[in-house]
């Protein structure tokens, strides 16, 4: 038996019109990325990328998707994402772009990266705060984030002991 291995694209959907993220779908998404594909690399692209492609995360509300494909043709949507320049959904056509954080070869090393970028805009958000309110309710997002961490190594420290 063969495993296939395959790419996880962490990508950022970035837009202007808020209701863009909220009308995300992972159909709508799967077909305009594939559709993307075809457009940008032909019937060969579009058949190299159809087998074993697929969303396997999407979170509305902070535009986070995760991409599957298989590890010999991640190129080709990774190259394919730049040509998105819209969303269309129920009619409405919002402008938005992809913004590739990470390509890892698993899961768990996308949530890891993924952590740590949003620790890093927690931080960002914080040095651009004005008011005090906003700031300690950043900090309390930081210290929870960094707590949640420290406790996840210490269980994994746990498990490995014993072993």
């Amino acid at each position: 038996m063969v495993r296939f291995k395959h790419r996880y694209l962490l990508c950022e959907l970035v837009s202007d019109d808020p209701r863009c993220r909220l009308s995300l779908d992972d159909r709508v998404l799967s077909s305009l990325v594939r559709d993307t594909i075809a457009r940008v690399h032909g019937t060969f692209g579009a058949a190299a990328c159809s087998i074993g492609f697929a969303v396997r995360y999407l979170n509305a509300y902070t535009g986070i998707v995760l991409l599957r494909c298989r590890k010999e043709f991640y190129q080709l949507v990774w190259s394919a994402l730049p040509f998105i320049t819209y969303l269309e959904n129920k009619g409405h056509r919002y402008p938005c772009f992809f913004n590739t954080l990470h390509v890892g070869g698993t899961i768990r090393t996308c949530q890891k990266f993924l952590i740590q970028y949003n620790r890093r805009q927690l931080l960002i958000l914080l040095q651009n705060c004005t008011d005090e309110g906003e700031r300690e309710a950043i900090q309390k997002s930081v210290t929870r984030s960094c707590l949640l961490e420290e406790e996840e190594e210490s269980d994994e420290e746990a498990a490995e002991a014993m072993e």
